[in-house]
């Protein structure tokens, strides 16, 4: 059965700048788990838009996340999500997400960029 265009089978890499709303992903989660779910909460966004299984998150996102505490996480956070090629030949998934911070002074009319932008 063929695929459509579009779908699961994807084959071209991407780059797709956008902001996350957290405050309304963790809102009936406990205040010892807001950073950790944040985290996976980042991880399903960009699984549901890059339409990948592996995702990976850097180590500046993560100490983002994590600069105010267990409990306190920031409302908003803008990412850049990168589909690229998996460098090892003998993974299961031809690609992964690479997720990213990218610092803003403000949130107001912050648009999702298109690839290449």
């Amino acid at each position: 059965m063929a695929t459509k265009a579009g779908k699961k089978g994807e084959t071209t890499e991407i780059v797709r700048e956008c902001t996350i709303n957290l405050h309304k992903r963790l809102y009936n989660v406990s205040h010892k788990r807001h950073a950790i779910r944040a985290i996976k909460e980042i991880k399903t966004f960009a699984q549901k838009n890059m339409l990948t299984p592996v995702v990976k998150v850097d180590g500046e996102l993560n100490k983002y996340i994590w600069s105010k505490g267990l409990r306190k996480v920031p409302v908003r956070v803008r990412v850049r999500m990168e589909r690229k090629l998996a460098e090892d030949e003998d993974s299961a998934h031809k690609f992964y997400t690479m997720v990213t911070y990218v610092p803003v002074a403000s949130f107001k009319n912050c648009k999702m960029l298109p690839a290449n932008c």
